[in-house]
């Protein structure tokens, strides 16, 4: 198989960054670049500067003295036809069009302007990124768009055709502990279209999960094709924009893109293998649980700590996302019974810590459902405000046998109780950050509520399942 055209474009040895000003778009693409450790030549291009954050700055990309790999152009709409005339000289292969106004405007002028754009680019063997996007993000060759991003690389590609969506999208997963192999905000996919970026991304082997932010498709024939080939060997995780009325209405003004019927795309979803969520929310908590845990086939769930109605919920909500709350195997009941226990059988599944705290030590209950082979997946509450009391992040931890619970796949509710009797916001608490940092360097994936732990565990699962049977059809 031939190497990707992709894979060298996002290797670039050399970036101009045009309509740079230490105050300008352009700019930040040169501080994020300078901060991230970017691993080849940085060249600011302006007609008024001569230096841009400590660099050299160069009135146009023709007078760099040197060959140039990739562009990125944040200048108005009405000068890229000159720039591209520059770069056809300067053996670039590719520019990142930040600069908008564009097709997405609806306007004819712009629209024809845009026609313009590919077909120099093409005659020029320039290939193009966007126009109208924020471009890539590429943390192990240092290539961002804003000083915020990490520079720690990851296992998640990541294609999206809103710059506004990709930016929330990855700072909110670098807080749940997930980082990127690479992202790409592709705006209006004028060359370059979703079909590229995501076959890219199937045949990459730095990336093991793939998120899209997808509003329409330019290619819906190729781009079912390659969603099913790559679901196959990876999961792929969908955020669809644009699914109502208004959202259809406002997907036009944004990229240029015709939304399609939901109906239509649901069923193709269901088809492809492919993950479909509704939101981000659950995009981020069905790529946690896909991220740190391992591949499971099975949907025997075992819940521990949770206590009266949470208990009654939580077994409801799992079996309403597709997992099967088993009653407790005997073996442990006797187990239990052997030790003395006086209420061994009056345990069951969910485990309600509340009902005998004396009797059901978290460790051992919790260690004997990680070892029993009929569980495939474990699902325990912490909750950080037990007792009402100040407990340290290690007293509320250390009640668990971790080294025995992640033998097995395991997912933790971390309860998040809104506000105390004293008005704290429990989730911005010390404790709570705490603890989310300590679950965070243990790889484990954590939620605030049980039915976003029990979605996301069912939606992972689905997924394995699902692609066992596709790929012995």
């Amino acid at each position: 198989m031939s190497p990707h055209p992709l894979g060298k474009i996002l290797q670039p040895e050399s970036i101009a960054v045009v309509g740079a000003s230490e105050t300008s778009a352009g700019g930040r693409y040169v501080s994020a670049m300078l901060k991230l450790g970017f691993k080849g030549k940085i060249y600011p291009v302006h007609p008024q500067h001569q230096e841009v954050f400590g660099l050299k700055c160069y009135p146009s990309v023709r007078e760099i003295p040197e060959n140039v790999d990739f562009v990125i152009s944040t200048i108005p709409a009405n000068m890229v036809l000159s720039l591209i005339d520059d770069c056809a000289g300067k053996s670039v292969k590719c520019i990142h069009f930040y600069t908008a106004r564009f097709s997405e405007t609806g306007r004819t002028d712009a629209i024809e302007l845009e026609h313009e754009v590919l077909r120099r680019c093409r005659n020029a063997g320039i290939r193009l990124i966007g126009p109208n996007c924020m471009g890539v993000y590429y943390p192990g060759w240092g290539m961002s768009w804003t000083t915020t991003m990490s520079n720690q690389p990851g296992a998640i590609g990541f294609l999206s055709q809103s710059g506004s969506a990709a930016y929330e999208i990855i700072e909110s997963a670098e807080v749940r502990g997930m980082h990127f192999s690479k992202a790409v905000s592709y705006g209006n996919a004028l060359d370059f279209n979703e079909c590229d970026y995501l076959e890219y991304f199937g045949e990459d082997a730095a990336t093991k999960i793939i998120m899209i932010y997808i509003e329409g498709v330019r290619d819906g024939k190729r781009f079912l094709e390659v969603l099913r080939k790559t679901a196959l060997k990876k999961p792929v995780l969908i955020l669809k924009g644009g699914r109502g009325k208004s959202g259809t209405r406002a997907t036009a003004s944004h990229t240029a893109s015709l939304a399609g019927s939901m109906t239509v795309w649901n069923t193709a979803m269901e088809q492809t293998g492919a993950v479909s969520v509704a939101h981000i929310e659950e995009l981020l908590d069905v790529a946690v649980a896909l991220y740190f845990l391992p591949a499971v086939y099975g949907n025997h769930v075992g819940i521990a700590g949770g206590g009266g109605g949470w208990s009654v919920m939580a077994a409801d909500l799992c079996e309403e996302a597709g997992l099967n709350v088993i009653p407790l195997p005997d073996e442990i009941r006797q187990e239990l019974k052997k030790a003395g226990n006086p209420i061994w059988d009056w345990v069951t599944n969910p485990v309600d810590f509340s009902i005998a705290p004396v009797e059901l030590i978290p460790s051992y209950i919790t260690k004997m459902m990680v070892n029993n082979p009929n569980f495939d997946l474990n699902i325990i509450f912490i909750d950080p405000q037990r007792n009402r009391g100040v407990v340290s992040s290690d007293v509320l931890l250390n009640e668990f046998p971790w080294n025995d619970l992640k033998k097995k796949p395991l997912l933790v509710v971390l309860l998040d109780w809104g506000r105390n009797a004293a008005g704290t916001d429990i989730a911005s608490s010390e404790l709570y950050r705490d603890l989310k940092n300590k679950l965070i360097g243990m790889e484990v994936p954590f939620y605030p509520t049980a039915v976003r732990a029990a979605n996301a565990a069912g939606k992972m699962i689905g997924y394995y399942i699902n692609r066992k049977k596709n790929l012995a059809d």
